[in-house]
């Protein structure tokens, strides 16, 4: 019985941080760049692209496919960014708790 009172306390313990790491990873924000900083896109912690600037100097109708280049290569640097920032937190308020391989947080 004793067992079982411990694991239900480590449960409710890991459901708090949980809640805790999704707030935390909501506030988070991430910038990423291309092209020598010509482009840059900002995402939330969700993944949301919040903000896509492009230098003036990429906007010719001739450069088009570079610019689409240059803002997808910006957005993987962002998510890249993000996904390290993610698992970062979650093995801060996990307390370096050992999770199965390919189990990513948040759930």
């Amino acid at each position: 019985m004793r067992d079982i009172l411990g694991m239900m306390k480590q449960a409710k313990e890991l459901q708090s941080r949980m809640q805790e790491m999704q707030e935390k990873i909501a506030a988070i924000e991430v910038t990423g760049t291309s092209g020598g900083g010509l482009v840059t896109v900002m995402l939330s912690g969700k993944g949301d692209m919040k903000s896509a600037k492009v230098d003036p100097s990429l906007l010719k109708a001739d450069e088009a496919e570079i610019l689409e280049d240059l803002l997808v290569a910006a957005h993987n640097d962002a998510r890249g960014k993000l996904e390290a920032k993610t698992a970062e937190l979650a093995q801060q308020l996990t307390g370096g708790l050992a999770l199965p391989e390919g189990m990513k947080l948040p759930f």
